[in-house]
């Protein structure tokens, strides 16, 4: 099967999972070796803005046993120290563990205001990802989506197709955005240094199994990932890893035509475009 046959079949899972997607899927250690669906295309990443966050942090030569404690004003979030009640005090490298294993909107946070968008902003530049851009914290996309929504109410709101073509946490020219391949080279940088062997360990330790993993039900294949949810946006990013020495880094953006939040199609069709890929590039 050649390339172009495998993303044709990648855009019929994507059409049969009621969704819009994007796509790319590079062989590690033979990087000409690439399946591609609009791989160039901006995306919103959402969540996975996580992984350039975490990469900058480890780059930034901050002592990541430092302490720092999580206040009553901290970010709000489902997750991690973001759902809990009292001050948390922790160490950076244990922020940087919640805001990839369990998306920990507040542990994410408090890593961007302690090393600034700036130097997230620099880490990129430096690794070449030229369209790459990272403009918001995690409590930025609940306030821009309650000012964008008004007057209506969230969550109400978000499942009012008008409501959500006007939310700027809704499109890559105002938000945090990447291209699948972008976020692939990331990938690649985080597997080849030495430097971001903890990402790797984190990210093999991500809970959510219900998308990229989804994909590859098997004993002895290892995938490490991060996923990104906004309304009608499901994405992740990761490696999978064979037995055999074969690493896969794949990038996978969705947008539904549904509004629903619950959508299993549309998180098992991130594995199953991945598992095609991959398979096609072994």
């Amino acid at each position: 099967m050649t390339a172009s046959r495998a993303a044709a079949k990648v855009r019929a899972l994507f059409a049969d999972a009621g969704v819009t997607g994007r796509l790319h899927a590079v062989d590690l250690d033979h990087p000409d070796r690439e399946v591609s669906v609009g791989a160039d295309d901006p995306v919103v990443l959402a969540s996975v803005f996580k992984v350039p966050l975490v990469v900058a942090l480890h780059h930034s030569g901050l002592d990541l046993t430092r302490r720092v404690t999580l206040d009553h004003d901290r970010s709000t979030g489902p997750t991690g120290v973001g759902g809990m009640l009292d001050p948390v005090t922790m160490s950076l490298r244990d922020l940087a563990y919640l805001a990839l294993t369990v998306s920990d909107n507040a542990a994410a946070d408090a890593l961007v205001d302690l090393i600034g968008l700036d130097e997230v902003d620099r880490t990129v530049r430096e690794l070449h990802l030229g369209r790459t851009v990272v403009v918001h914290r995690a409590r930025d996309f609940a306030r821009t989506m309650a000012e964008d929504a008004a007057p209506d109410e969230l969550p109400r709101a978000l499942a009012d197709p008008v409501v959500l073509s006007r939310l700027r946490a809704l499109d890559p020219a105002q938000t945090n955005r990447g291209t699948p391949r972008d976020l692939t080279t990331l990938l690649r940088h985080v597997w080849q240094h030495d430097q971001c062997a903890p990402i790797r360990r984190i990210m093999a330790l991500q809970v959510w199994p219900h998308r990229l993993a989804s994909g590859f039900p098997f004993d002895d294949v290892r995938v490490a990932g991060k996923t990104g949810t906004l309304p009608t946006v499901r994405n992740e990013i990761g490696v999978v890893e064979y037995p055999d020495g074969g690493r896969y880094a794949v990038a996978v953006f969705t947008r539904s035509a549904s509004t629903a939040f619950t959508l299993p199609a549309a998180d098992a069709v991130v594995g199953t475009a991945a598992r095609l890929a991959v398979e096609h590039l072994r």
